[in-house]
């Protein structure tokens, strides 16, 4: 996830710590204050989960698991950014996590707890929160992770998220950006473009029947159940945030070689093939497709001996993964359509 370029002035109250230890259960049917706000919407998100101390406390107590790594990861989103203003906020909250489980996703890790901050724009209602809490409750049971603690503050300025996710991998076994070598295969998982074509559907721009390409936008896959098939197989991988082509490039970087992506090989869904048809030229229209972001596949290297392997063990966890390409000596990356170098010079979503 790509952070803001936005600065807000954020106004915080002392009542809008979520843990506290004098609070009493409310008994109004909506939160007066944000004590009532955490014990009505926020504590339920525990599920139980004794390291939360129920959010009565100021922080959380986190259990050691012998023989495993923690891997933490932090993203943020802002209103008006990284997703619409007048997106429903039950969508937002589940992009929020759904997000930040890709990143766990490609570092092989076994979801576990979350932390969450809230920047809530002056005057926003209860339904406002309710409809946020209820989204992250609706994905907090999907993927069996459970809040463990947060703040909330005002701003004057638009919606503002942060999510800092914990997952478990076997010690020693997290899979890092560093690890490819010239030879590997470059693979990834699922279908690229998506995630972008889904946003310009949102905006009226591009024609999607079925609404495929928007639930792609909307509620990314983090590939969660490609993690053990990970481990065993790959050597190197990153979640597609950025753009299918900078995300690999950051694979490159990390890893000290060179990366070749071969645009003919794109998987492609329907939607995407569709949309590609009707592109006037094939090559912008991939290169787009590659750059454009949003998708949260994983994009690997591989052993060229572990490859098929790994399409075995991928499609064993209802995973489809494709080779597109592969590592060689150098830095960077290069983008090829049938044995020309087509290398942007925009790779995909610019951090600022």
């Amino acid at each position: 996830m790509a952070p803001s370029t936005r600065s807000l002035v954020m106004q915080e109250t002392d009542e809008e710590d979520w843990f506290a230890e004098d609070e009493a259960p409310s008994t109004a049917v909506a939160p007066a204050t944000e004590f009532d706000h955490i014990e009505r919407l926020l504590r339920p998100l525990t599920r139980g989960d004794p390291a939360a101390l129920d959010l009565l406390d100021d922080a959380a107590v986190l259990p050691s698991r012998p023989g495993y790594d923690l891997v933490v990861t932090k993203d943020a989103m802002v209103g008006g950014v990284h997703f619409l203003v007048d997106e429903a906020l039950d969508v937002v909250a589940r992009k929020l996590l759904r997000t930040n489980l890709s990143d766990l996703a490609a570092k092989g890790a076994e979801p576990y707890g979350y932390f969450l901050s809230v920047g809530w724009p002056s005057g926003s209602d209860v339904t406002s929160r309710e409809t946020f809490a209820r989204g992250l409750a609706e994905d907090g049971a999907l993927f069996d992770i459970s809040l463990l603690g947060g703040d909330t503050v005002t701003t004057s300025g638009p919606l503002v998220l942060s999510a800092t996710l914990l997952g478990w991998v076997p010690q020693g076994e997290a899979i890092l950006r560093r690890g490819a070598k010239p030879g590997d295969k470059l693979m990834v998982s699922g279908t690229i473009g998506d995630g972008w074509l889904g946003l310009l559907a949102q905006w009226g721009e591009v024609a999607d029947p079925d609404g495929g390409l928007l639930r792609r936008y909307r509620q990314p896959e983090p590939r969660i159940g490609l993690r053990e098939s990970m481990r065993q197989h790959a050597k190197a991988a990153a979640d597609v945030s950025d753009g299918l082509l900078a995300d690999s490039s950051h694979i490159a970087k990390a890893s000290g070689c060179r990366v070749r992506v071969d645009l003919e090989r794109l998987p492609l869904s329907p939607g995407g093939q569709a949309w590609l048809d009707l592109q006037p030229e094939q090559v912008e229209g991939r290169i787009s497709l590659a750059s454009g972001g949003d998708d949260y596949e994983i994009v690997c290297a591989v052993d060229p001996n572990e490859a098929w392997n790994f399409r075995i063990a991928a499609a064993a966890a209802g995973v489809k993964v494709s080779e597109i390409g592969e590592f060689v000596e150098g830095e960077g990356v290069s983008a090829y359509y049938k044995g020309r170098d087509v290398t942007p010079s925009r790779l995909g979503w610019l951090h600022g």
